[in-house]
């Protein structure tokens, strides 16, 4: 058993182990892991080193959104530079490593930049080779040493051994998202008749079901498998898992990169989609925003959902004492399923006011809730040992006040719809003061957004 690893709980298959190697160490995991599941399951707490001070990152979130981590995968003429090990699907005998690292990502010879950053300011190099120095001799001298530190991953000289498709196609519809949202689009789209592509990033379809626990009085689970049943019995929704849609153009087309298993003569590693509908709906869901705080980016700070998503979805304990940091009930839901699999959790709440309901649930779980509080500060070099609260006094300020011990720090600042599609359509954002984020504005045809990526928050 792995040393994170829940012995009950995901929907991973416990029954299919798979063997990869993480910066030439062998570890385990199961099908239906990514890559960040399996790291966080067998311990690994840097995944990465910063850009230019080689500060250790660590795994944030659970999708795309991921920031803080970026890993090499593959060897040899297929080695890939700059993936999110968040959205790397685990197989059998994958290889990767740490980037921008040495010797290695847990002892990096490079982070001696973050000792010496009040003396690396943006643009030191320009000001102090060229400025100072003067000379043009003097600068070709340390442009070399520039570009050897530039640069995150590095890419494979050989030759690409793989190959890739190109494929044009047509739909009366093309729905972006496979969670409750796009799930039903695509539904009612069929059953009025219309020609339906459904297109996931994910490798497994449901997006937020496969991470919640109850739609209305069913069971999410019950939920996706009986929708997904329904759309492929209807004969005219084509399913595209592995597939994320990249960008929006004019006349309604979709540009789509299609992520092929098992790659080999008979099958293109990936298939490029330049699909063109005749209406667009995204169902890209919503991202959770992080908290401002001292030392923010160390790692065991994670966003507050990604937390639950490896807890329920993965059978992963994203640490062993938890803080949530919260700034509105969605950090309630994480901290109580954080709670009920056994964890110390403790959430701290900036507002002074909650709904007795969400306190009450909160207590059965066995969370410690502390209102009118914030994050100040997280200590701890190569991962979180503690944090600095403080009472939260408004305007961005706050009275430190005690440290709570901890290894995970999952913050709910909130949510923001994904405007990434909507806005390569001209559909200019639209402040929100009720909802405190951008919300997509008018849209004309053929783009609409429909559920969280519109600012819907609540499933009828």
């Amino acid at each position: 058993m792995t040393s994170r690893r829940l012995d009950h709980g995901g929907r991973v298959e416990r029954d299919a182990p798979l063997s990869f190697r993480w910066d030439g160490k062998l570890m385990k995991g199961f099908r239906g892991d990514t890559l960040a599941s399996a790291l966080l399951a067998n311990g690994v707490r840097v995944a990465a080193r910063s850009f230019k001070y080689h500060r250790p990152r660590g795994i944030v979130g659970q999708g795309q959104e991921e920031a803080g981590a970026l890993v090499t995968v593959g060897e040899g003429a297929r080695t890939t530079p700059n993936l999110k090990p968040t959205t790397v699907e685990l197989e059998d005998g994958l290889v990767a490593r740490p980037q921008n690292c040495w010797p290695s990502v847990d002892f990096d010879a490079g982070e001696v930049n973050d000792l010496l950053s009040p003396f690396l300011a943006a643009g030191f190099y320009y000001k102090t080779f060229m400025g100072v120095l003067g000379g043009t001799r003097e600068w070709m001298v340390a442009e070399k040493f520039i570009r050897a530190a530039a640069g995150l991953g590095r890419a494979s000289p050989r030759a690409d051994p793989d190959w890739y498709e190109h494929v044009h196609g047509h739909c009366d519809v093309l729905v972006v998202g496979s969670g409750p949202a796009g799930l039903s689009a695509a539904l009612d789209c069929a059953e009025a008749g219309l020609d339906v592509v459904l297109a996931e990033q994910d490798f497994e379809l449901g997006g937020d079901l496969l991470t919640d626990g109850k739609v209305g009085d069913h069971a999410a689970e019950y939920h996706r498998v009986e929708t997904l049943g329904e759309l492929r019995a209807s004969g005219r929704v084509r399913l595209m898992p592995r597939t994320m849609c990249f960008g929006l153009y004019d006349h309604g087309v979709a540009g789509l990169s299609e992520r092929v298993l098992d790659p080999g003569p008979d099958r293109p590693r990936e298939r490029l989609h330049i699909l063109r509908a005749r209406r667009i709906i995204v169902a890209a869901g919503a991202l959770e925003r992080p908290f401002v705080f001292g030392d923010n980016d160390r790692p065991g700070v994670m966003s507050a959902d990604a937390a639950r998503a490896y807890l329920r979805r993965w059978g992963v304990a994203p640490g062993k004492r938890v803080v949530v940091a919260a700034a509105n009930d969605s950090g309630y839901r994480a901290a109580g399923a954080l709670g009920d699999a056994g964890l110390h959790v403790t959430l701290i709440d900036s507002r002074f006011a909650v709904a007795p309901e969400r306190l009450a649930q909160a207590e059965a779980a066995g969370v410690d809730v502390r209102l009118g509080h914030v994050p100040v500060r997280a200590r701890g070099r190569k991962g979180v040992e503690w944090l600095e609260i403080g009472r939260h006094l408004g305007g961005g300020r706050a009275e430190p006040t005690t440290k709570l011990f901890c290894d995970v720090i999952a913050v709910a600042g909130g949510w923001s719809p994904a405007l990434h599609l909507t806005s390569h359509a001209r559909v200019r954002p639209v402040w929100s003061d009720a909802d405190a984020c951008f919300l997509p504005g008018a849209a004309g045809d053929p783009v609409s957004a429909c559920g969280a990526a519109a600012g819907v928050w609540r499933r009828e």
